[in-house]
């Protein structure tokens, strides 16, 4: 736990503990800083789900195919002009993915690289819940996903496993649900 001054100091004891107190500059500090972070976490609206991923491909449209066929999306919308995918949201029971063709030429997508110019690495997977893993395990391995983390049953719960898809994207699915098994 850190102490925080009127001063701003960090891990130094306050001097005047009368600006811990309701009209101390301190109180009003952290005041103003709680009410702050209740509107930064507070919904925009109601909605479904409050993060969605979003990833790009070489080859989008390919991608949206296999994404469907292999993991079991569906199309949601797709906004292309021939082979660019401008964007596109794939949904798959509540939750929903975002994506797009690799783009070079807008100071966002100069952020992002893909997997082979990383050597396969990559910083974030998609988890994603299904009902039945060992049938989704199955489709997917049908369709050429690269199995990188067996189907298992995991020490915190549920089964799941990893893979990739065709551009080298981590994906991780399994029955494991952290908003009811706890």
């Amino acid at each position: 736990m850190h102490s925080v001054c009127a001063d701003g100091a960090y891990d130094n004891p306050c001097a005047d503990p009368a600006q811990t107190q309701p009209g101390g500059t301190l109180f009003a500090t952290l005041m103003k800083a709680f009410s702050m972070e209740a509107a930064m976490s507070s919904l925009a609206r109601s909605t479904v789900a409050t993060i969605i991923p979003s990833l790009r491909y070489r080859d989008a449209p390919a991608a949206i195919d296999w994404l469907c066929r292999a993991f079991g999306f569906k199309q949601h919308l797709v906004h292309a002009e021939g082979n660019i995918v401008h964007h596109a949201q794939l949904t798959f029971g509540n939750g929903m993915i975002m994506l797009s063709s690799v783009d070079r030429d807008s100071p966002w997508s100069k952020l992002f690289a893909q997997t082979d110019e990383t050597g396969g690495r990559e910083t974030q997977c998609c988890c994603v819940i299904v009902s039945d893993p060992d049938a989704h395990h199955a489709r997917a391995r049908a369709a050429g996903a690269e199995i990188i983390d067996p189907l298992a049953a995991k020490d915190y719960g549920g089964k799941g496993y990893g893979c990739r898809d065709p551009e080298g994207h981590l994906w991780w699915f399994g029955d494991y649900d952290p908003w009811h098994d706890k």
